[in-house]
Formats: structure tokens, C-alpha cells, sequence
């Protein structure tokens, strides 16, 4: 049997195991990359770095213990299901949702992003290839990388919207679908879409609602290195992730009016099929009448005697019967 293999290079320097993804930002839109085997660099004036990390990895997990202490490491580790923000004196943990890459709407694969933030540090603890999810070949451009810890989430939080955004508009196309097939009288396909979208749009509202509520709840916290500038741009952040929300929303609103009119259709339906049985009822109930008289076992029946009487029975019922049927037509009644 072949030894286990140990991770690859580019999974160490990726942070996917231990500690080995370290940025350091000057504060001013540069960006270098820290080598896992040498040592850490001295921050620049208004600088800060980013330390990304496996959130399972037994390595990262030790690291973060002797870094952060039990209490603050457990809570960066600990598994969660939904965004949320803490404060803890001049400091914040931040726990964001991230849609799995190539997920289709209706199995949203989420992945965590736990990050903790002080005034010249951040801490990312995920099982998501963080590097690969920030984009670092547009931060190594001259001035485009994050300036501040708040830049940094914030455009944390607008990369997750970006993956939300593709998958909105797979949802109303679908809505789109449904509506064109209860138009197209495919009643029965379109309520099981219908409800496959609701329970959809239902999990997507729960993962978009707490996000917003975590960035404004970073916003307004009295973080000291703050700038104005960081809380504008977390506002713009939780400000596009409610637009994801009311979207949403819309769309939510938009599901429900076409179960209602499914509903609605449904009902028509069924009073067309009782209205039809009803006229029925009533053009046979004098021909059951008639043909009930006609059938008594006792003397005295008209034409019993004829050998015409039978044809001429049924010309009468089905005069009686067309009669009622013109009548009822004339009437509206179906």
C-alpha cells in the first residue's frame, strides 16, 4: 500500500493547509505576497495583513489556539448556520455565506467564510480556496488592492453577491417558465416547478437576509480604526445584498400571485365541470320523469297499444331534451 501523500506546494501557499496564505497590504492599493518559508515582514505605516487558513486543518486550527486563545479560536472553527457579526471590544468576527461555484438554484451548496478583524490584522477561516475566491490577479495591479480591514470585507461581501447574481436571474427565468406554461394550460408541470421555486427562493432569503443584517451590524459598531471611508464602503456592501434581498423578495411576491392564479384557474376548472353537471341534471331530470311515468307497471299507460309509441317517445324526449339544452345555451348557463 502506498504512503499517504502529503498536500501539494500550491495547496500550502493556498492556505488549504496550515498556515500558508499571507498577505500583506501597505494601506495605499499594494499588495504582496508573503513566502510561506520565510519570515513575516514588517507592516507598513497604515498597512495590515490577511492570514487565510482550512478551517478543518488540525494545523490552522493550532495556530489560530496560540494566536487567538481557546475561546476566539473555537468560535472562528465552530461549525454555524447562518451570517452573523460579533463585536468583541476593538475587534469583530464576521461569518459570511458563499454560494459553492457552479451550483444550480434550486442546490445551493453554501460554504463559510469566518473572518476575524482587528486593527491590523484579518483572519479568514473557510474550507473555500480563499485566493481563488478574492481574485488576487487584480489586487497585484498597481493600487487596486484593499486599503483597509473594512475594504477588505467589504469586497469579501460583494464577490459573494456576485455569485448570487447569476443564480437570481436563473430563478425568474424560471418563474418566467412557469407563468408560460399556466398560460399554455400545463397546469400540472407548473405547479410542481412552482414549488420547487418557492422552496428555493425560501433557502436563498435565508441566506441573503442575515448577511445584510451582519454587514450593517459592522457598520455601526464603534470600531476604532474605522475610517469613514470603510463604513461607506460596508454600507454599499450590505446596500447591494438588499438589493439581492428585495429581488428576492420580488420574485417571492411574483410565486405567489402565480399560485394564486393557479389556484384561481384550478377553481374555474371545477365550476365549468359542475356547471356542465349541473345542465346535464336538469335536461335529463323531466326526461327520467317522463320515461318513469311511461314504465309503471298499471293500466291506463298512454299509446300502450301503438306499435309506434316507442318511436314517438324517444322523437319527444329528445324534443324535451334539445328544448332544455337551447334554452339553457341562450341563458348562459354553459
Amino acid at each position: 500500500m502506498d504512503a499517504p501523500r502529503g498536500p501539494t506546494e500550491k495547496a500550502i501557499q493556498n492556505g488549504l493547509v496550515g498556515v500558508g496564505a499571507v498577505l500583506v497590504f501597505d494601506g495605499v492599493g499594494g499588495m504582496r505576497r508573503h513566502e510561506p518559508d520565510k519570515p513575516l515582514p514588517t507592516l507598513p505605516p497604515g498597512g495590515f495583513k490577511l492570514v487565510v487558513g482550512n478551517s478543518k486543518s488540525p494545523e490552522f486550527k493550532l495556530w489560530l489556539r496560540n494566536e487567538l486563545g481557546e475561546f476566539n479560536s473555537g468560535m472562528l472553527t465552530a461549525p454555524t448556520s447562518r451570517a452573523r457579526c460579533t463585536v468583541m471590544d476593538d475587534r469583530a468576527i464576521v461569518m459570511l455565506r458563499i454560494v459553492r461555484p457552479g451550483a444550480a438554484p434550486n442546490d445551493v451548496g453554501r460554504q463559510f467564510l469566518t473572518i476575524w478583524i482587528e486593527q491590523f490584522r484579518v483572519i479568514i477561516a473557510s474550507e473555500l480556496n480563499i485566493l481563488d475566491f478574492l481574485g488576487l490577479a487584480k489586487w497585484e495591479q498597481p493600487a487596486h488592492a484593499p486599503v483597509s480591514p473594512a475594504d477588505l470585507i467589504a469586497r469579501l461581501a460583494l464577490r459573494a453577491t456576485d455569485r448570487l447574481e447569476p443564480l437570481i436571474e436563473m430563478l425568474g427565468e424560471r418563474l418566467d417558465a412557469v407563468e408560460e406554461a399556466l398560460i399554455t394550460q400545463r397546469t400540472e408541470k407548473a405547479q410542481d416547478n412552482l414549488e420547487q421555486l418557492r422552496r428555493t427562493l425560501i433557502s436563498f432569503r435565508r441566506l441573503v437576509w442575515p448577511q445584510r443584517d451582519a454587514l450593517n451590524t459592522l457598520e455601526i459598531e464603534d470600531l476604532s480604526f474605522f475610517s469613514d471611508r470603510d463604513r461607506l464602503r460596508l454600507r454599499d456592501a450590505a446596500m447591494r445584498t438588499a438589493r439581492i434581498g428585495d429581488e428576492l423578495q420580488a420574485l417571492s411576491e411574483r410565486a405567489v400571485l402565480v399560485h394564486e392564479e393557479m389556484i384561481d384557474d384550478r377553481a374555474e376548472q371545477m365550476n365549468r365541470a359542475m356547471l356542465l353537471l349541473a345542465a346535464v341534471t336538469v335536461i335529463f331530470s323531466p326526461l327520467t320523469l317522463i320515461t318513469g311515468l311511461l314504465g309503471m307497471n298499471v293500466g291506463g299507460i298512454p299509446l300502450a297499444e301503438n306499435g309506434t309509441a316507442f318511436w314517438i317517445i324517444c322523437i319527444l324526449l329528445v324534443a324535451i331534451g334539445g328544448g332544455l339544452a337551447v334554452w339553457m345555451h341562450k341563458r348562459r348557463w354553459f
